[in-house]
């Protein structure tokens, strides 16, 4: 498989076989509906058209290289546009409610509010923990 490389890493291209194959049934189901369950001049275009990228990348998928690039591209291009956007919305529509129905209940896991009167805020542990043989070979 060829590396495209971005930042940070690399990515690897799909195959020209498996991009051809996927737009082909792609454009079959879509050329079927528009032939079969909504009747439209496209429908039959689309069908020849999945027909064709079936067969090249059947017979030399070589040649479906470009547009495996140029789809590679934009699926890179949505990655960067997209992932922020959700990552974003996670945050204010999950994290940021949650937290503040943590702190409207009082509760403080990380215990993290200050005490004048307390001399540390070391927690000290009455068990002894795991011993120390269990952590041999950890992987």
């Amino acid at each position: 498989m060829e590396q495209i490389s971005h930042q940070p890493g690399q990515v690897p291209l799909g195959s020209d076989r498996g991009f051809g194959v996927t737009f082909a049934v792609i454009f079959a189901l879509i050329g079927g509906y528009f032939t079969v369950l909504a009747p439209a001049a496209a429908g039959p275009w689309l069908l020849g058209l999945a027909g064709a990228f079936f067969a090249v990348a059947l017979m030399r998928p070589a040649t479906l290289r470009p547009l495996n690039h140029l789809w590679f591209r934009f699926g890179l291009l949505l990655h960067k546009i997209i992932s922020p956007i959700v990552m974003g919305l996670m945050f204010f529509l999950v994290f940021t409610p949650f937290a503040v129905v943590m702190k409207l209940a009082g509760r403080d896991h990380l215990c993290l509010k200050f005490d004048p009167e307390q001399k540390s805020y070391w927690v000290k542990r009455e068990t002894p923990g795991p011993a120390p043989e269990s952590f041999k070979k950890q992987f």
